[in-house]
């Protein structure tokens, strides 16, 4: 326990970094009027709809807390969880989930704030070199990624002790602020994510296919809703995507180190995972400290350097954990967190080999581009498949190997633990890809305002350089945040098994077999593979839908203003914004419910029809969603970023024919790039990362409202201990399904010495226990086997019960 001061350190350190850093931004030089007024636009943009966003998601999400804590409240029974009242449970999950909801939608918006600011001075820095440009970009990425993990780490860490700190229940209530950050990730991603690639439509075919002008130039009427688009899908967007991933693999972490907690009676397994993402923290820190760019070398180089040196950090961290917290006998687990550090640098190469311009899969892309945009989608089709080998290996991998770890210290659940801190090693760096990743969208903008601005020279040399490094960046993120949602699902899945067993049965354990022979589970297959697909249809649908308005907006500036080409007047940006924004947040409502809504008709409609169990069922939901969501994730993301690239290897003028004469920008070959680049984006920017958050709000959503589908065997309330005498007294409940009936009682609570059973199968119990001692308390639980083997304990959250027989 003797780290756990790390916690509120390390979230306090980020948040005063992430001040300072913020200060270091805004001293600096803003570029010329034009610029400033530029950015002016851009944030009034930004503001206005994450203002619009927020208010739906707003009103959504108090309707949704309310509902979820009465029916949370309302279906734990007289006596709550632990001796916690149904009204305590439902304020505490109500409250957790508001929580939860405000600090992932405030963390998306500061980080969205500080990067329009930064993109600006980014592109006034561009002025002077490019070590100065990568520092004001890093730094202004870097504010965005530390305060989010901060944000969650802090936030769990409160919660957690807020709610009595007792490690094998706080936990289970806590989940709501998963529950909740992960509802608003959602639709931040969705609505983000449709504004931003329904603007890039419009913008890049109007623009560049039908009036052959370059991209992000002035003449453009979408191109602030363009650029705006970025900073509200990858900022924002992103940033409430990763806090709820932190989040949510947090709470499921500190779930699974419950079974070690009843097992050791040690705390620090239930709050290991706090203190190994505070070590993650400080070693992102370094790492963003330590990157220097030299003004002849790539600038994706000096970010590898810093992301390494966090690695190298983080696995010191995980070591100096794992020993001082658990101690030498449990040292299996560094290799498990070794693992998930391992895998997060897989997924780097995994992504920089699908999505950078020099490898087979992009330059098949070009190749196929010569020939038509028929070939070229084909080919991103078929490379976009082909990721899914890689990305099954990467986290199949991990898995096996981290759960084979954890068994090796012996202990009940320790496997699925070792998994969990490879989860915990893979995001100790995720600070410094949250930062990589903003780093993205200020370096896009900042071409794009240098281009807007009409500054020429090296300074366009310099954001060309760093937006295709931008473009990497985020490409990598993506990879990054697919992974850690595979790992994480894993993990989430085996806490919706721990707590279903502990509202059905009392124990966390019991509940571990999924039956794939029983049609429930079937069916919850079908469903979380129809879930997947729809769910994609329909954010794609809206990003198509948006875009043509936008399309046919800009059309009709060009038409009606024959100046806006000559450039002799300018567009109206602000009629496509507004167009764009509401729009977006139209169609963002649809596929938000449908994913909040279906494990819960799932759970309640089997809930209701005898002989199937509708905890399987969902349970059948969540683990082949998952497998379904990442896969087509991966697809998505990685086959819409080898489009992207592909079209800009083409726009780098280093395509060239049979005479060697350059094949560049408006050549028949860019012009099937750009369509095959229109093609991929909402599949990257859009239903790709909606697809990580899916995959977890499925499971936050089960461990919230899984007691609407499950009826505890055996009901606290229901047992009871009557006819005492001095000798002896008759424990009677009931059971949802007959089985045997077992009283296990004793004097002590170290062991439960005696015991009587009845092998009667029956619903209403009644076990008579005899020769007893006069005045004595005794301590006991009340165990029900059914024919099929499933056993339920009748303690339900508590060590035992109590009665004490009367006097001699």
């Amino acid at each position: 326990m003797g780290l756990i001061w790390l916690v509120p350190a390390a979230g306090v350190f980020a948040v005063v970094f992430a001040i300072l850093l913020t200060r270091d931004i805004l001293r600096r030089d803003a570029g010329t009027p034009e610029m400033q007024k530029i950015g002016d636009m851009i944030l009034e943009g930004a503001l206005a709809f994450l203002r619009r966003q927020y208010t739906t998601i707003g009103i959504i999400a108090v309707f949704t807390a309310v509902i979820v804590a009465a029916l949370v409240g309302l279906l734990r029974g007289e006596e709550g969880l632990a001796g916690i009242t149904p009204m305590g449970i439902a304020w505490r999950t109500g409250v957790a989930f508001l929580v939860g909801a405000f600090c992932s939608a405030i963390s998306g918006y500061i980080g969205m704030y500080i990067s329009v600011k930064s993109n600006v001075r980014c592109a006034a820095a561009a002025r002077r070199s490019l070590s100065e440009a990568i520092t004001v970009a890093l730094r202004g990425g870097a504010v965005s990624g530390f305060l989010i993990v901060a944000l969650s780490l802090i936030g769990v860490a409160v919660m957690y002790y807020a709610y009595g700190s007792e490690p094998r229940l706080a936990p289970h209530i806590i989940v709501g602020f998963g529950f909740g950050a992960s509802f608003v990730a959602l639709f931040a991603q969705l609505g983000g994510g449709i504004y931003t690639k329904a603007a890039d439509m419009g913008a890049d075919l109007v623009g560049k296919v039908e009036a052959g002008i370059p991209e992000d130039d002035p003449r453009n009427a979408a191109v602030i809703a363009d650029l705006v688009g970025d900073n509200v899908g990858d900022c924002a967007g992103r940033g409430a995507d990763l806090f709820e991933s932190t989040a949510a693999e947090n709470i499921g972490a500190m779930i699974l180190g419950i079974a070690l907690y009843v097992a050791t009676g040690e705390a620090v397994w239930v709050l290991f995972p706090l203190v190994a993402r505070s070590f993650g923290i400080i070693a992102s820190m370094i790492g963003v400290l330590m990157v220097r760019a030299k003004e002849d070398e790539n600038p994706m180089n000096a970010l590898n350097r810093g992301y390494f040196i966090s690695i190298g950090l983080s696995l010191v961290g995980m070591v100096v954990t794992v020993l001082v917290m658990l101690g030498t006998d449990y040292a299996w687990l560094i290799g498990a967190g070794a693992v998930g550090i391992a895998a997060s640098m897989v997924v780097v190469f995994i992504t920089q080999y699908y999505t950078e311009p020099g490898h087979r899969p992009v330059n098949d892309i070009v190749e196929a581009s010569r020939t038509g945009p028929a070939t070229n989608i084909v080919s991103g089709t078929a490379v976009g498949f082909e990721t899914t080998l890689a990305t099954a290996f990467a986290i199949g991998g991990a898995l096996l190997l981290s759960y084979w770890i954890g068994t090796q210290i012996g202990l009940p659940g320790s496997g699925v633990y070792g998994t969990a801190v490879a989860t915990m090693g893979m995001l100790m760096t995720c600070p410094f890809i949250l930062t990589m990743d903003t780093f993205g969208p200020i370096t896009d903008n900042a071409n794009g305002i240098i281009e807007m601005a009409g500054i020429g020279g090296e300074a366009r040399s310099v954001t060309d350089r760093l937006d295709a490094v931008g473009n990497t960046t985020k490409a990598l993120t993506k990879g990054f945040a697919m992974v850690s949602a595979g790992l994480a699902a894993f993990l989430l899945f085996q806490a919706y098994l721990a707590r279903v067993s502990l509202l059905q049965n009392g124990d966390e354990g019991l509940f571990k077999v999924v039956d794939l022979a029983k049609p429930e589970v079937f069916v919850g297959a079908l469903v979380a593979v129809m879930l997947v697909f729809l769910f994609s249809s329909m954010a794609i649908r809206a990003v198509g839908k948006t875009a043509s308005k936008v399309i046919e907006e800009v059309r009709l500036q060009f038409r009606s203003d024959p100046g806006i080409m000559a450039g002799t007047s300018r567009p109206d940006y602000a009629g496509c914004v507004d167009i764009t924004a509401k729009a977006g947040l139209k169609q963002m409502i649809a596929p938000g419910l449908l994913v909040v809504l279906t494990p819960v008709i799932l759970g309640v409609v089997f809930n209701q029809i005898p002989n199937y169990e509708a905890a399987m069922a969902v349970a059948s939901l969540l683990m082949v969603g998952t497998i379904a969501g990442i896969m087509m994730a991966s697809f998505m993301n990685n086959g819409g970023g080898a489009w992207d690239n592909a079209k800009k290897f083409i726009e780098s003028g280093a395509l060239k024919d049979e005479k060697g004469e350059v094949i560049g920008k408006g050549s028949p070959t860019h012009a099937a790039a750009v369509v095959g680049d229109t093609v991929g984006d909402p599949l990257k920017d859009t239903a790709g990362p909606s697809l990580h958050v899916l995959v977890k709000l499925l499971a936050t959503i089960s461990l919230v409202l899984c007691p609407l589908w499950i009826t505890a065997m055996i009901s606290d309330v229901g047992v009871e201990a009557d006819s005492i005498t001095a000798t002896s007294a008759v424990i009677t409940w009931t059971t949802g399904e007959a089985s045997d009936s077992e009283v296990n009682f004793g004097t002590t609570t170290d062991e439960l010495e005696f015991i009587v059973s009845d092998d009667a199968l029956v619903t209403d119990h009644a076990v008579t226990l005899t020769n007893l001692s006069p005045g004595t308390l005794y301590y006991y639980e009340v165990v029900s086997t059914t024919e099929d083997g499933d056993i339920a304990k009748g303690n339900n959250g508590r060590e035992y019960f109590t009665f004490t027989t009367g006097p001699p």
